[in-house]
């Protein structure tokens, strides 16, 4: 099979504006970084990235990743706490071949070089809100960033992977598109954002790891690129997309006009961090037995709650108790950010407000990382594998990115490669509109506020309906463009935001119940039994 994918790519050189790999990876954090290595070795691959290699929302990354490190452990309490945290709305199954696989994915991390943080007796292990064990390794508190700069370094010294950096993926070409009725997929649109040229890239394979739709939302923890792009080009190719209701927000994302989306990791709470209101007094004792330890969504709601209830603008996460010595060694990114802004942890509290962090709904996928169309995999944040339920536990994202990138990547070397259609160039004939800028800077503020307002931590049904009505007016306005104009970088991503921010509103509105991370006012109850909310195009768009 790999010397088929080879003579596949070597006698399909390119062709005016089509390119052809063996593989197509849409998305450059953990889960498509550690397909591009895994692949590299018998194959040839693309990997298409919205900006740099760096920028991903893998990269930004805090706390570290869950597996099952130390005797103390269990799979069966890391399962059993996935679980909890999932609202029991999680796919067993794939939750313990998630967990099962924790260890040697971390051992391939560390095979790859990434410095993890040690102590005297080895690794060090945190604990996080969810958790009932320490089995969070971690480098300091900036994991994502380390583990993203030692991969990036081995992506780019690969002669097999070919990197496109300010590239952006318009839709994926499938048998649909080209009018042979085949539910396969061929490869993608991608925009160069540097001149305005659309090529085509065709692929046997292709791999989505665009992550989650974080910037749907007007407060996110997320980089500017998490706009939804793989669930959206998924589900118009046709895949289901299930539970996009489940929209995580993080309890503690640094309240400071100057600080962007700064993120205070949840291991901050795992190692003494208290909540508290701006006259000192905790919280979270009142919300949960567990405090500052309860699961995201607890303390998420609580702090909504507080800050709505008394009329705040933030609350105080306070760790200064814990002594300068020991806060520059576990948090030194934390502390070396928060004094750039004035703010001294080992002295003060950090105040901080609840932001949209993770999704997890997203395209429908099987243990090997396939989706329902022949071809197209998915991995990492933008997939809905069943691990995370109704809500993710934390760290167990940057473990689900290595378990099923490396899955898909089992799964494409392992089976057979198609015959390759002629694959149509993109249509350049349309003209720029001078008012598309504003347009689009318009309608994205638009959308942001009123997701956030609407699609929020608490909800209701009313809400949603207000919600649903304009988005509905967003997609008119939004589908003329793409008609008619050039596509641009920013018109790619509103499309994408308006499809997630609609997903994300219809699953809700299919939910009569409050579960997880989805709070409705109008079903204070979780209902008897847990079941998924499915969505899938009937037909794919054109």
């Amino acid at each position: 099979m790999v010397f088929g994918m080879l003579y596949f790519a070597q006698n399909n050189p390119p062709e005016n504006s089509v390119q052809k790999f063996d593989v197509l990876i849409i998305g450059s954090g953990l889960a498509g970084q550690s397909a591009a290595l895994r692949l590299a070795a018998h194959c040839r691959v693309v990997l298409v990235s919205k900006r740099s290699l760096e920028d991903s929302a893998s990269g930004w990354a805090q706390g570290g990743i869950a597996a099952v490190l130390d005797s103390r452990d269990s799979i069966e309490a890391h399962i059993q706490d996935t679980l909890v945290a999932g609202a029991w709305l999680n796919d067993e199954k794939a939750t313990r071949f998630v967990v099962e696989n924790g260890r040697r994915a971390i051992e391939w991390l560390i095979d790859q070089g990434v410095p993890f943080t040690k102590d005297e007796s080895g690794y060090h292990l945190t604990r996080e809100g969810g958790h009932s064990a320490r089995r969070v390794i971690h480098v300091a508190d900036a994991t994502g960033s380390a583990v993203q700069d030692t991969l990036t370094r081995k992506v780019r010294a690969n002669p097999n992977i070919t990197i496109l950096e300010d590239h952006i993926a318009i839709d994926l070409i499938t048998g649909d598109k080209l009018g042979t009725g085949e539910k396969r997929c061929f490869g993608a649109y991608v925009l160069n954002t540097r001149d305005g040229e659309v090529i085509t890239i065709g692929a046997a394979n292709t791999i989505l790891a665009t992550g989650g739709a974080g910037k749907v939302y007007l407060y996110a923890t997320k980089p500017d690129t998490s706009t939804g792009d793989g669930i959206a080009m998924a589900y118009r190719a046709g895949c289901r997309v299930a539970n996009m209701e489940f929209i995580q927000f993080h309890p503690t994302c640094l309240y400071h006009p100057q600080a962007k989306s700064f993120l205070i990791s949840e291991a901050v709470r795992g190692e003494g961090g208290l909540l508290r209101l701006p006259d000192g007094t905790r919280f979270m004792p009142e919300h949960d037995d567990r405090a500052e330890l309860a699961p995201r969504d607890i303390v998420a709601r609580a702090i909504d709650f507080e800050m709505k209830k008394r009329g705040l603008d933030c609350v105080f996460l306070d760790i200064s108790h814990k002594g300068e010595d020991f806060i520059r060694n576990h948090f030194p990114n934390i502390h070396a950010r928060c004094l750039e802004l004035g703010i001294d942890i080992a002295r003060e509290p950090i105040p901080v407000v609840p932001a949209a962090h993770y999704t997890c709904g997203g395209i429908v996928s099987d243990l090997r990382g396939r989706t329902d169309v022949e071809g197209l995999y998915v991995a990492g944040e933008a997939s809905c594998t069943g691990l995370h339920g109704a809500n993710r536990l934390a760290s167990n994202s940057l473990l689900e990115c290595l378990i099923f990138a490396e899955s898909a990547v089992k799964d494409i070397l392992e089976g057979k490669t198609g015959k390759m259609p002629s694959l149509p160039l993109w249509d350049e004939s349309r003209v720029t509109d001078a008012d598309e800028e504003v347009v689009i800077s318009h309608n994205w503020d638009e959308l942001r506020r009123f997701m956030w307002d609407y699609v929020g931590i608490v909800r209701t049904t009313k809400r949603l309906k207000r919600a649903r009505h304009r988005i509905a007016l967003l997609k008119r306005e939004i589908d003329e463009f793409y008609a008619n104009f050039r596509v641009s970088h920013d018109l790619i991503e509103l499309r994408n935001l308006v499809e997630t921010a609609d997903l994300i509103v219809r699953c809700a509105m299919q939910r009569k119940e409050s579960r997880g991370l989805h709070f409705s006012r109008d079903y204070l109850e979780m209902a008897g039994q847990a079941k998924n909310t499915v969505l899938r195009r009937r037909r794919p768009a054109p």
